[in-house]
């Protein structure tokens, strides 16, 4: 192993997690909804969604083949580092990862959380719920750093580029040019988004990848809100706005599940089903660009994210006018102040 790699010996991949199968959809929402003011019925709402499916979601097999994409993108590079994979909310968990790398005798891990956007949900409690496995297994867990956000990075603006290009060329060719972009995200609380630079950092990823395909009809909306309705969240629902355009003449739309690096249950849900439903209820012609997934560009991204941690000489590529993300967080970075 070459020196400029030897402070670490291992790469974590960290995400949502998903279940597999109809009996593991409600213990599941559990994990997800514990501690949250969700109403019960909102649980099994989105549980019917899951079971539309056959009780599955595409997050876990598609983290699969990110990690199979990823160990060749690696081996390329000789980069010579184990991947593991721990969840939030499903198998497999952050703590059985972690004790199987200290089993491993892995010391310290270099971690790609499976979101590009600051958030409390998206990078905070990542970190939070790595704390907490690292306690529960104690004594030699492995020390776990991560890497920078990538929303700028231009490996993950051209991936988006080039999946937002030919979900506009689903169109027909006199529609194209006018079609309104619909970069869609998770809506959070405003709590949470006030304290973090998720909305800055959306509008600027969707600003460059607007800017590059030479594409000004666009703007930011949000989707799969799941709070009580006393809740302040961002707006404005993916939906909504469909109807809005319609109403104002818009005749075609491109969503871009830009939030979002893997199909997720909303995705599938929320935008193939629901927003494609409105759109066809208002006569709106509707397409929606691929998550970035396994999109070389984007998996060229985290080898080139691992590549800057391993050796600091190397350049942290970003485009636009918000820079290179920090490596460690400070302090006070996307904290959730519940009350609001």
């Amino acid at each position: 192993m070459p020196e400029s790699q030897a402070e670490y010996d291992s790469i974590l991949l960290v995400s949502f997690g998903g279940p597999e199968g109809p009996e593991e959809v409600i213990p599941f929402l559990e994990n997800v909804l514990r501690g949250k003011n969700v109403p019960h019925e909102r649980m099994l709402e989105v549980a019917e969604h899951y079971q539309h499916f056959g009780g599955v979601s595409p997050i876990n097999e598609q983290n699969r083949k990110l990690i199979a994409a990823l160990r060749d993108e690696l081996d390329r590079s000789q980069i010579d580092l184990p991947i593991y994979w721990g969840n939030r909310n499903w198998k497999p968990l952050l703590p059985d990862t972690l004790s199987e790398m200290r089993s491993h005798g892995k010391k310290r891990a270099l971690a790609f959380f499976t979101s590009m956007f600051s958030s409390y949900s998206g990078c905070r409690q990542y970190r939070e719920n790595i704390t907490a496995a690292q306690a529960e297994i104690g004594e030699g867990s492995p020390v776990v750093d991560k890497l920078r956000k990538g929303f700028n990075h231009p490996g993950f603006i051209e991936a988006e580029v080039d999946v937002a290009r030919q979900a506009l060329e689903q169109l027909p060719a006199e529609e194209r040019a006018t079609a309104r972009l619909l970069f869609t995200a998770h809506s959070i609380p405003l709590s949470m988004s006030d304290n973090s630079r998720y909305v800055e950092q959306l509008t600027e990823a969707a600003g460059l990848i607007a800017e590059r395909l030479a594409h000004p009809h666009w703007e930011l909306v949000f989707q799969s809100r799941s709070g009580p309705p006393q809740q302040a969240w961002l707006e404005p629902d993916v939906c909504d706005r469909i109807e809005e355009l319609a109403a104002a003449g818009t005749t075609a739309v491109t969503v871009v599940p830009l939030g979002f690096i893997s199909d997720h249950m909303e995705v599938l849900f929320d935008l193939d089903t629901e927003a494609k439903q409105t759109c066809e209820k208002f006569g709106v012609m509707f397409s929606r660009a691929a998550t970035v997934g396994i999109h070389p560009s984007f998996v060229g991204m985290i080898r080139q994210l691992i590549q800057e941690r391993l050796d600091p000489s190397k350049e942290r590529l970003a485009l636009g006018g918000l820079g290179a993300s920090h490596d460690v967080c400070p302090v006070d970075c996307c904290l959730y102040p519940r009350s609001r």
